[in-house]
């Protein structure tokens, strides 16, 4: 008896991707391609961009909280 690992039952393994890609391929044609990865790569240039913009923001209140709380700040 065969057990899956729960940690890889829903990640497509390299062959799934080949038949995705095909699929893609298949629907899309190859004219329309650079097109969809051009959209795909500015979406996740966009995405990386907020999440950096969220993480500076977080950093700048986090410094701001501490130098706050220090007690040799506080005159």
């Amino acid at each position: 008896m065969t057990t899956i690992n729960s940690i890889h039952a829903g990640i497509p393994g390299g062959f799934e991707i080949v038949v995705i890609l095909l699929i893609v391929l298949l629907l899309y044609g190859g004219k329309k391609l650079p097109e969809l990865a051009r959209g795909l790569g500015e979406g996740i240039k966009e995405f990386k961009k907020a999440s950096n913009d969220v993480k500076e923001d977080i950093k700048k209140e986090i410094d701001i909280s501490s130098s706050s709380d220090d007690p040799q700040n506080q005159e």
